[in-house]
């Protein structure tokens, strides 16, 4: 049974997802802000979690930071319909997903559901034959699916489930373009429908985790109106 988390400071939002939630299986643990969230969380992480990002004493933001800092574990945003920066933003600090106030809770589960298959696939127990076989090495990058592991020139990336996901299908192709609705089906499934800002800035935030242990890290190219590709270097 996964543990889902949910913070928002809406008793309502929380009382009915939870709900929802747990008729569908899952386990459910309500924080009513975001430092609140994050002493729990210290003491044990939850399988994945669902923040808002307007929250007293520790907004969603600040929350996606610290959490960041010491797991890639899935993170939908909830957002209000009109706070496009704060998508935007929240992505590019590492948020897998965001789902718009108000929302369907069929659509909050199915983006759940989502999210936790990949982390199932990318975070399994010991690899079968099959699965090691599927490790890559592209360069000065290796990617090896069964322990979501990846590596820059014999250093370790964290990467969250999505910048993995959209890495890979880059790399294991070099020279060749994807487009953004490619990529979109890599990383989403075809019944959630996200837009091309969510995948560039997924794609911002992977360039930066990169940079960040190889500041000439350049690999990943953009061809403006058509797409990315993986130049092997």
């Amino acid at each position: 049974m996964s543990r889902i988390a949910l913070v928002d400071d809406d008793r309502n939002i929380l009382t009915s997802v939870s709900m929802t939630l747990e008729a569908e299986g899952f386990e459910v643990e309500t924080y009513n802000d975001g430092q609140q969230a994050l002493d729990a969380f210290a003491k044990r992480l939850p399988d994945m979690a669902v923040f808002d990002i307007k929250m007293p004493r520790m907004d969603g933001m600040d929350l996606l930071q610290r959490v960041r800092q010491k797991s890639t574990m899935p993170i939908i945003f909830l957002t209000s319909k009109d706070d496009e920066i704060d998508e935007v933003l929240g992505l590019r600090m590492g948020a897998d997903d965001y789902v718009k106030k108000p929302f369907s809770q069929r659509l909050l589960v199915e983006r759940i559901r989502t999210l936790l298959r990949r982390q199932e696939v990318l975070s399994g127990e010991e690899p079968t034959a099959a699965e090691a076989s599927q490790a890559m090495a592209r360069g000065d990058l290796t990617m090896d699916p069964a322990r979501h592991a990846v590596k820059w020139k014999g250093m370790d990336v964290a990467l969250t489930v999505t910048e993995f996901l959209l890495l890979q299908a880059l790399a294991q192709r070099p020279g060749f373009v994807k487009s953004r609705d490619q990529l979109m089906d890599v990383a989403y499934d075809d019944q959630v429908y996200v837009d091309d800002r969510t995948i560039d800035s997924h794609i911002k935030r992977l360039r930066k985790k990169m940079r960040a242990v190889d500041q000439e890290f350049s690999a990943i190219e953009t061809l403006y109106g058509i797409g990315y590709r993986y130049n092997e270097e």
